[in-house]
């Protein structure tokens, strides 16, 4: 591979995330890490098998216009794939920052959930849906980044989890940001607004916005329930 290490981004029990350049261009590297309790055999296929889906994944929503990193170099052997560095920072940093104005926090999160929804009609579920895996940039653009646990999806449950955990984030990491799952959502349901009807997939049609908001709704209340 033509990368060049320049800092290490992100350091987690599943990869290693260095920034860097490639062939001349921004970029970043994402390395997995072994897990050294699984069997070795069955750690190479499993981490093989999640590379594999990851960076077919990113290729096929990045073909189709979505706001996510273009994949241009992929060592399944080693673990290692190497990706488009985006603009923008992570939407943790942009909530939490005192100089952030309430218009360009609406407007991050309304885009936010607009991405998502966007990668959500292309039946694929992020699957570590957070605050930090969502970059705004400088005009409150959102991309979305790290599909490691992505997966191709038609049931709406996946769909509504992905949500929640987005729900879950912003309840307990940013309580000062008022009803920002409320904005989140809006952006969301203003997506098939704006794109209008789903187009048919090779596993038949996606759930509409609706739909994955009312299951997110039994997702909320089945989690306080057994909570």
């Amino acid at each position: 591979m033509f990368f060049e290490p320049e800092a290490r981004l992100h350091l987690g029990a599943e990869a290693e995330v260095w920034s860097g350049s490639w062939m001349g261009k921004p970029a970043v590297r994402k390395l997995r890490r072994s897990r050294a309790w699984r069997h070795p055999d069955l750690e190479k296929r499993l981490g093989y098998r999640r590379m594999l889906s990851e960076a077919r994944i990113l290729v096929r929503i990045k073909n189709a216009g979505l706001p996510v990193p273009a994949v241009w170099d992929v060592d399944l052997e080693n673990g290692l794939i190497v990706m488009e560095k985006m603009n923008g920072r992570p939407l943790i940093d942009v909530l939490r920052d005192s100089n952030s104005c309430q218009s360009d926090i609406d407007s991050a999160l309304y885009n936010s959930g607009n991405a998502v929804r966007r990668l959500h009609r292309m039946a694929v579920t992020h699957g570590d849906l957070s605050t930090n895996n969502i970059l705004i940039d400088e005009h409150n653009r959102a991309y979305l980044i790290d599909f490691g646990l992505s997966a191709v999806e038609y049931e709406v449950e996946r769909f509504g989890i992905d949500l929640h955990v987005m729900d879950e984030i912003l309840g307990a990491s940013h309580p000062n940001i008022i009803n920002g799952m409320e904005k989140f959502l809006h952006g969301y349901l203003q997506c098939d607004s704006e794109l209008g009807p789903l187009s048919e997939l090779s596993g038949g049609l996606p759930p509409i916005a609706e739909n994955v908001l009312k299951r997110l709704d039994d997702v909320r209340s089945r989690v306080r329930y057994h909570g």
